[in-house]
């Protein structure tokens, strides 16, 4: 059913993304698909890397460090973006129509107030993305 599973991940908060993690790798591994997981990033040094080429050896990394990489395929799709704070969500469902994911598997957080001014990641993603979208807390 779904070949093309993206994952978008934060470097810096991966402690956070146990359920999604989970929930990818169970559909991947019913269906044999692919583990895409993909991280936005923006030029300026971060505690996760330096620069582009830095950052996508962490997010490779990261990718091939996960079980489902033991069993099936993985890997990494690292998202340049200008201004990550703003651009995050746009970049990730930009990225995921231009290389044809059939799904998106992303970690969210529990909605608190500044959710009913502004949408969170996930749920500018799951209004915005033409394919199926899984939010996991």
């Amino acid at each position: 059913m779904y070949k093309k599973i993206m994952v978008p991940v934060d470097l810096e908060h991966t402690e956070l993304l146990s359920g999604a993690l989970s929930v990818a790798s169970q559909l991947a591994e019913a269906n044999g698909g692919e583990l895409i997981f993909a991280g936005v990033h923006g030029g300026p040094p971060s505690s996760v890397a330096h620069g582009p080429e830095e950052y996508a050896k962490a997010l490779d990394g990261f990718a091939h460090s996960q079980p489902y990489a033991q069993i099936g395929k993985v890997s990494s799709l690292p998202i340049y973006s200008h201004d990550v704070g703003v651009e995050v969500a746009t970049s990730l469902v930009k990225a995921a129509q231009d290389h044809q994911m059939e799904v998106i598997v992303m970690a969210s957080h529990m909605p608190g107030w500044a959710e009913h001014v502004f949408h969170s990641n996930a749920g500018y993603v799951a209004c915005h993305a033409p394919m199926s979208v899984f939010v996991v807390r």
